[in-house]
């Protein structure tokens, strides 16, 4: 079986890839990027594929029997034709089956609707191509909090607008394994699972980071109009305007769903004590 990776330089995808190499049924594993030289450290073969470029995903799926359509980070408004361009590929190029990764959300009353909604237009894209499926839609990246720790020490809290909603987060890693089933197992097709982990409140991520990173930090709750700003004054009004939107999200209780991570991996998700453990213990290793 070939499975073709787009986006696979990124770390979505260089998980995705990696759990595809280490998984016994050794699928040969074939990575799409803008810039396929990134993917020259991996030991797969890689292949040039541009979302803009319906013509290069006409080049770059030949022979392929299953498509991982990692979803783009461009504004929303793009994002649907992006994806169309690999779909309708996917379809000329005779590929079997593609996978897609959604986001957990919802696509109305928040700052983050638009890509929310961008995300389910091509999830029914992706049903009604006419080739075998399965969607995933992923938590929140816990990643980034960890890297942004020594910020939060600096400043001796996690201040933002989530309030006391609850967050289903998740790891690359995680999404990686999950997705790695989703691609070599027929009885994914025609699923939608929500990949995360336990939903945790921002008080109980701050707990873990004090468990676990030995320090002391607070939670401070902002209302969403002064996070938005913040956010929007440090990263520009469209990448400011997604983050605050995320956390609106979560304080309206969007990011709180059932997990269906077991149906889609075949085992639990990690815990965030055992994760919070080992990201201190690579933290104090470096």
């Amino acid at each position: 079986m070939k499975i073709a990776i787009t986006a696979a330089s990124g770390q979505l995808g260089r998980a995705i890839v990696k759990a595809l190499i280490n998984h016994p049924a050794k699928p040969e594993v074939i990575g799409i990027s803008r810039r396929p030289d990134t993917l020259k450290t991996q030991p797969i073969e890689f292949r040039r594929g541009d979302y803009m470029d319906r013509p290069s995903y006409l080049k770059a799926l030949q022979g392929i029997d299953v498509v991982l359509l990692v979803s783009g980070m461009d504004h929303p408004s793009k994002r649907i034709q992006q994806h169309r361009n690999v779909i309708e590929a996917s379809v000329e190029t005779g590929v079997k089956k593609i996978v897609y990764t959604s986001i957990v959300g919802n696509a109305e009353d928040a700052g983050f609707s638009p890509v929310v909604s961008s995300n389910r237009q091509t999830e029914q894209d992706v049903r009604e191509s006419g080739l075998d499926w399965s969607i995933g839609r992923n938590g929140l990246y816990i990643e980034p909090d960890i890297e942004y720790v020594e910020n939060y020490i600096a400043a001796g809290k996690i201040a933002n607008c989530a309030g006391e909603g609850k967050c289903g987060y998740t790891t690359r890693d995680e999404l990686g394994f999950a997705y790695a089933e989703m691609l070599l197992n027929k009885k994914h097709n025609g699923q939608t699972y929500n990949l995360s982990g336990s939903a945790i409140t921002q008080r109980e991520l701050t707990d873990l980071f004090n468990t676990h990173f030995g320090i002391k930090l607070e939670y401070e709750d902002m209302t969403v109009e002064a996070y938005r700003s913040q956010r929007q004054e440090e990263l520009g009004d469209f990448l400011g305007g997604i983050i605050g939107g995320i956390y609106e999200g979560i304080r309206m209780g969007f990011s709180d769903v059932s997990s269906d991570f077991m149906q889609a991996a075949g085992r639990d998700h990690i815990d965030w004590d055992s994760f919070f453990r080992h990201a201190n213990q690579k933290r104090e290793s470096i």
